[in-house]
């Protein structure tokens, strides 16, 4: 041994080397192991039984391995409650709805689907494919539309029965069902909407196409410029690994003083895996028995399901049809004439035409008709002075209860 008590170079190496001998001999009892386990006990000889009995360390070790896969297979499996069954949560459902002060609904990728657009950690969904390593389908955003769910909770808000709605998604179909700007928190942001961050207060622009073509985590610039003060437009998205700083549209405060105030929460189509960490959201800090009460309506399970007064094992769109009638409301149709995004677009100067390749939102015949016969002066961006500077007050169709259907 060198001066100093220190290991010599040749030492070192040596050490290094039963290092690496003892781990591969470790992964090859490992193995002997578990190849012994896929047996049944019965079919193990006496040689078998008694190696196992001898390395009871890594038995122990490989079957809390076996039980956390399954584990998490069980997790990932989605599971329908009977028709019976669903109906009567439903019913106790509506009767919470009915009966709530303060009712927040928490929205996930699940309420989407309808509308063509993928969730996360689906049977298809992004997550499950990337870890079989299947390639991923880019869905053209510009076809989806409101969903029954999306134009359900508009209703309930025009109803007073929603007084704010918390989402994760970033397909502005919330808006665009005509929810007020005010009462909504994309806390994840929006595809159509571009902001400048130079002007104070930020100008906002809408667009009828996907603002995030050339973005990513870390890089938010879009490659146009500002109208008023000709600094770069960036996204409103929050990727994972980000902390979302915009004032809108992810409408943090009014997020938080909705969940504080909040006596139910209603969660529909999400895993709650990213929404969790988001700790002011579920009042925590309260005694039990000052807490929310907390619905769910997911098919897979979700970390807030033991805390749950009742999960609802069921599609969002089936869900939402259900409670509506319980609640005896019509749910509007989804008008593409009233979408409030063909009133709210900031159109792009020419010198922008060639800035994006994404397929734009296209506006109904009859509305181009009447936009080019009207022959209106091109929209201004949106000054962000206040979060309740009614973007999308229409709520709910006014003529609703004139439709004398329910609309898919």
């Amino acid at each position: 041994m060198a001066a100093g008590g220190s290991l010599s170079r040749s030492e070192r190496k040596a050490a290094v080397r039963a290092e690496i001998l003892r781990q591969e001999e470790q992964r090859e009892r490992r193995r002997q192991v578990s190849e012994v386990l896929r047996k049944v006990a019965a079919e193990r000889s006496p040689e078998e039984s008694l190696f196992l009995a001898g390395c009871e360390e890594i038995v122990r070790e490989l079957e809390r391995r076996r039980k956390r896969r399954e584990r998490l297979r069980r997790r990932q499996e989605e599971v329908c409650d009977e028709p019976a069954e669903l109906k009567r949560k439903v019913s106790e459902l509506a009767t919470a709805v009915r009966g709530a002060k303060h009712l927040v609904i928490y929205t996930g990728a699940g309420i989407s689907t309808a509308a063509s657009i993928p969730d996360y950690r689906g049977p298809n969904g992004v997550w499950t494919l990337l870890q079989k390593g299947r390639n991923i389908r880019a869905a053209d955003l510009s076809e989806a539309e409101p969903t029954l769910t999306h134009m359900s909770i508009a209703c309930l808000h025009m109803h007073s029965l929603v007084k704010h709605v918390v989402s994760q998604n970033c397909d502005g179909l919330h808006l665009r069902s005509g929810l007020p700007r005010a009462d909504i928190s994309e806390l994840h942001g929006n595809m159509y909407i571009e902001v400048c961050t130079s002007c104070t207060p930020n100008w906002e622009y809408v667009r009828m196409f996907d603002v995030t073509e050339r973005t990513a985590l870390h890089r938010h610039y879009t490659g146009r410029m500002c109208h008023k003060c000709g600094a770069q437009l960036r996204d409103t998205i929050v990727h994972f690994g980000e902390k979302g700083t915009l004032r809108q549209p992810l409408n943090w405060e009014a997020a938080k003083e909705s969940a504080s105030k909040a006596d139910v929460i209603l969660c529909l189509g999400s895993s709650l895996k990213v929404l969790k960490k988001y700790q002011c959201l579920w009042c925590m800090r309260k005694p039990p028995s000052r807490r929310p009460k907390l619905y769910i309506v997911n098919l897979q399970w979700t970390p807030k399901d033991d805390l749950a007064a009742l999960k609802l094992h069921g599609r969002c769109d089936e869900v939402m049809r259900l409670l509506m009638d319980e609640l005896g409301l019509m749910i509007p149709c989804y008008d593409r004439t009233k979408d409030p995004i063909f009133s709210l677009t900031v159109p792009l100067r020419p010198d922008e035409e060639g800035s994006h390749s994404r397929r734009p939102v296209v506006p109904p015949l009859s509305l181009q008709e009447m936009q080019a016969g009207e022959q209106q002066a091109p929209a201004s961006p949106l000054r962000l002075s206040s979060p309740s500077s009614g973007w999308f007050g229409r709520g709910c169709a006014k003529g609703t209860k004139r439709k004398k259907a329910l609309c898919d």
